[in-house]
């Protein structure tokens, strides 16, 4: 049996969950926010996680929950992901409009230095994830992360779209 057709079965079962899962917290919450990082460890490399359930390497992240501030959802998302500490302050880089997930969603976007505190093991949500140099990212790393990563260069203006 050939596997050709699973990435398209599961990329429209995946666009067909997140859109059940936007409706439902359209109706819960009326707005979505989230928060996502561009996590650097001490050597400038930056940690980037594959997703089970989407193609692409990212940049870690996720929804914020009801009573949670910004930067507990951030430190909780980190240590899910990636058992990532935050060293320092994160800097707030900008705050994105997410129009490709939903009408209502933004994006709290933070620059972090971290340390891993042991390597993130497979599991049904992360597929892989590692740190890499800037100059040799995945080659499916998202255009959305490499855009990020352009402007926290400066090489490209910020957008107020993610």
């Amino acid at each position: 049996m050939s596997d050709e057709g699973i990435p398209e079965i599961r990329g429209f079962r995946t666009r067909a969950l997140v859109w059940l899962m936007h409706r439902f917290f359209l109706v819960r919450r009326g707005m979505t926010l989230g928060v996502r990082a561009a996590c650097f460890d001490t050597e400038g490399r930056i940690f980037l996680v594959r997703h089970t359930y989407i193609p692409g390497w990212y940049m870690p992240g996720g929804g914020m929950e009801p009573l949670e501030t910004a930067l507990d959802a951030l430190r909780k998302e980190l240590r899910e992901e990636g058992n990532l500490e935050i060293r320092g302050e994160p800097e707030l880089f900008h705050v994105y409009y997410n129009r490709n997930a939903s009408k209502r969603d933004h994006v709290l976007f933070y620059r972090v230095t971290v340390e891993q505190t042991a390597p993130r093991a497979p599991d049904r949500e992360i597929a892989e994830s590692g740190f890499f140099p800037l100059d040799a990212l995945p080659k499916d790393t998202t255009s959305a992360t490499r855009r990020r990563l352009k402007e926290l260069g400066g090489e490209a203006e910020r957008s107020d779209y993610w």
